[in-house]
């Protein structure tokens, strides 16, 4: 594996961690009272989407990766389990739903 697509690949997974540990903080932030954890999160998981919108549905890491390989499996540019990265949006996109969710009925309480 070319060595920039190695970094291209961590890049790509820390990114994908950073994103993954902010839809799971909105439960917690909701369960502790901390509205403000829950917008910052909320305001960073919105921003993704909207680059993942301008990008057709696709991290740019993805496109900056295909340039270094054939390969396209689904977990070609970055670090995950095959299944996992096949799913990712559908995974996370639920759980970003029911986050939201726990600290939109904690808000109303």
């Amino acid at each position: 594996m070319p060595p920039t697509l190695t970094a291209i690949k961590l890049i790509h997974t820390a990114a994908w961690t950073f994103f993954v540990v902010c839809i799971l903080s909105l439960p917690i932030s909701a369960l502790l009272n901390r509205m403000d954890y829950a917008l910052t999160a909320t305001l960073f998981i919105i921003l993704e989407c909207a680059i993942l919108a301008l990008n057709k549905c696709k991290c740019p890491l993805t496109a900056l990766a295909s340039r270094y390989t054939t390969d396209r499996a689904d977990n070609f540019d970055i670090y995950l389990p095959r299944v996992i990265a096949r799913y990712n949006k559908t995974i996370f996109g639920t759980l970003f739903i029911a986050g939201e969710l726990c600290v939109l009925l904690r808000w109303l309480a």
